[in-house]
């Protein structure tokens, strides 16, 4: 019976490899299946639309006529694509126009009369999208309508999915390198087919933080239209941050002369000094340089553990950046303690947390439930006699939480690039010294030095970022999506 039973739980494969012979693969059952439902869902959402060359070329000129915009060739190919496709893929690294082409995007279908929503993995990210395209741009998980369910592990159900799908003509979905399998799969289960799906996102940056490797599968399959924009324009070139992390994805050796006007390195060989530079550039350099205040200047790290890891660093940074005060309430949970005007990111999907949104005067005006992994904010209140602590997110999202919930709290002046996807600060600082070579490798330093929109300084060991740079080693995702969407695609071509 015990046999049995794990057989029900694993899937096993023989999978071609290129040119040798098959390799087997077990899967858990619940993986396996879940990617067999993505790549048959996007199967079907992969129908094009006919529309002559001519008219659509009359479109986009008018586009660029209201948007005062040129776009090059490969833009116009992804609006031609994204005009004439159910699903599609556009993807680029930094200052390579992704976001004046999603903006075109958008012109196109509201010329057509459509119905469009946008979403991301993050609130950050979702706020990002909405500053730069001027439509609201809503969490995944909120655009699914999360609600909660009553059992001890505060899971959450989707409201939109297949039997309740959302009611639009178009999906924009950003960041989609933070999305993994499962959260695919409830996105796909809400889409109709008809409803064109635009995945957007950088396959550079570090994959999803739950299982799967999504974009990239989708992209290596070939199975659907996709763009991939390469250009860096004028007024991104004159950003080292963005020439210097193409620099990087590239593996080639970058410049240290600090003539940059947002590109840094200031060599040092040890961590405590290392740890006293970061102070000063946080607390009195950068913020008059950046224009930005303090808390919005952010550590990223590659490590938790260690002289130069997110737990040390995070309470060094609590006693510079908001120092022990009479005026401010304080309260120890195990090794943390948390005080009035910390800085702090919630480190778990929560899907029955309720939060609301006050007016200028206190009065709620908006609510809901949910709070999830990455979402940052600052601690207005401590409640000793309440025992509840409350917390305003980036998305004015007010929160109270109960003293025996702070697990799922972290202080975030310090954090791991990891938790730093999807997101953007004014100013990274990122101490760089030694550590594992898995850990640090290109992926890594790409995607902490694209978290900057003025100014990226690094702190430490020239040696090790080159080696970073060098490195292009990332851990291997075994993961089946390409291959399943290339099964499909194999059988839907031999029946027809």
């Amino acid at each position: 019976m015990a046999d049995l039973a794990l057989e029900r739980k694993l899937v096993i494969k023989n999978i071609p490899i290129s040119g040798e012979a098959a390799e087997t693969q077990i899967y858990a059952s619940s993986y396996y299946y879940t990617e067999l439902a993505v790549a048959r869902m996007l199967f079907d959402l992969n129908v094009q639309y006919p529309i002559p060359p001519a008219r659509m070329q009359e479109k986009i000129d008018r586009i660029e006529g209201d948007l005062k915009i040129t776009l090059d060739d490969v833009q116009r190919s992804a609006l031609i694509e994204a005009g004439r496709s159910g699903l599609f893929v556009l993807t680029g690294g930094p200052g390579t126009g992704k976001t004046t082409t999603i903006n075109a995007m958008i012109r196109l279908f509201e010329a057509e009369g459509m119905e469009m929503m946008l979403a991301a993995p993050t609130g950050r990210a979702a706020k990002r999208m909405t500053e730069a395209t001027g439509v609201e741009a809503r969490t995944i998980h909120r655009l699914l309508e999360v609600t909660m369910t009553s059992d001890e592990g505060g899971g959450g159900s989707f409201g939109r999915n297949e039997e309740n799908p959302l009611e639009t003509d178009v999906v924009i979905i950003d960041e989609m390198s933070m999305v993994d399998i499962f959260l695919m799969n409830a996105l796909l289960k809400a889409i109709p087919v008809g409803t064109r799906l635009i995945l957007v996102g950088d396959s550079n940056q570090l994959p999803s933080v739950g299982p799967g490797n999504v974009l990239k599968d989708i992209m290596e399959s070939r199975a659907f239209p996709v763009v991939t924009l390469t250009k860096i324009f004028r007024q991104a070139e004159e950003s080292d941050i963005i020439v210097n992390a193409h620099k990087i994805n590239r593996g080639e050796q970058i410049l240290f002369n600090n003539k940059s006007r947002d590109f840094f390195l200031l060599r040092r060989d040890n961590a405590q000094v290392i740890v006293n530079v970061m102070l000063q550039l946080i607390s009195e350099k950068l913020p008059g340089y950046v224009g930005a205040q303090p808390m919005d200047i952010q550590v990223l790290t590659p490590m938790r553990k260690g002289e130069l890891g997110v737990e040390r660093l995070n309470r060094i940074l609590q006693e510079r950046l908001n120092p022990q005060d009479s005026k401010k309430i304080e309260y120890e949970y195990r090794n943390m303690l948390f005080r009035e005007g910390d800085k702090v990111m919630q480190v778990k999907n929560n899907y029955q947390l309720a939060w609301e949104v006050r007016s200028r005067y206190g009065i709620p005006t908006d609510g809901g439930t949910g709070v999830f992994n990455g979402d940052v904010g600052i601690i207005r209140e401590i409640n000793r006699f309440a025992e509840t602590m409350e917390i305003q997110f980036d998305d004015n999202h007010i929160v109270e939480y109960p003293f025996a919930q702070l697990d799922e709290l972290e202080h975030a002046y310090a954090i791991t690039i990891h938790k730093s996807q999807g997101s953007e600060y004014p100013a990274v600082v990122m101490p760089l010294l030694t550590g594992p070579r898995m850990l640090f490798n290109r992926n890594l330093l790409y995607t902490g030095v694209t978290r900057a929109s003025r100014c990226v300084t690094m702190i430490g060991s020239e040696e090790t970022i080159q080696q970073m740079i060098a490195n292009a080693n990332e851990q291997k995702r075994h993961t089946g999506l390409c291959e399943r969407i290339r099964e499909i695609t194999r059988i839907q071509e031999e029946q027809f």
